[in-house]
């Protein structure tokens, strides 16, 4: 009887580090799905290859936060699906998040790169999705 008490508090241990390393990909689909533009820039390299449906241009970070923010702001985040990631190497990241906004749905691509501890953006890219 006294074992079973302690099972919750065991479990809830055995879990904590799946959850504390929460990958790159996954934080920024939370911040995607909040329309948390800041918080998103804060993983901006120094210059973005960023593609917003037809605009295509490499932005400095600043640059490309606020052309991320006008898109937000015209297209307000309501649910995200992470469709697609590639985390097999320890300094290359790749997501493909489906959002779905008041407007439609989007397809939004990302590469990061650096360190696992400072991985990136380098690469932005969203466009309308065609299901």
């Amino acid at each position: 009887m006294m074992k079973l008490r302690y099972a919750p508090v065991l479990v809830m241990l055995l879990m904590l580090p799946a959850v504390c390393m929460a990958d790159a990909i996954d934080k920024i689909a939370a911040l995607l799905k909040q329309g948390n533009v800041h918080e998103i820039a804060t993983y901006f390299a120094t210059n973005v290859d960023v593609s917003i449906l037809e605009d295509t241009n490499v932005y400095s970070n600043t640059q490309a936060e606020l052309i991320l923010d006008k898109f937000f702001k015209a297209n307000k985040p309501a649910a995200v699906t992470i469709l697609h990631r590639i985390n097999s190497s320890a300094t290359y990241k790749f997501g493909v998040i489906i959002v779905k906004t008041d407007k439609g749905k989007f397809r939004v691509s990302f590469t990061l790169k650096g360190a696992p501890a400072t991985m990136q953006i380098i690469e932005l890219r969203i466009e309308t999705e065609k299901t």
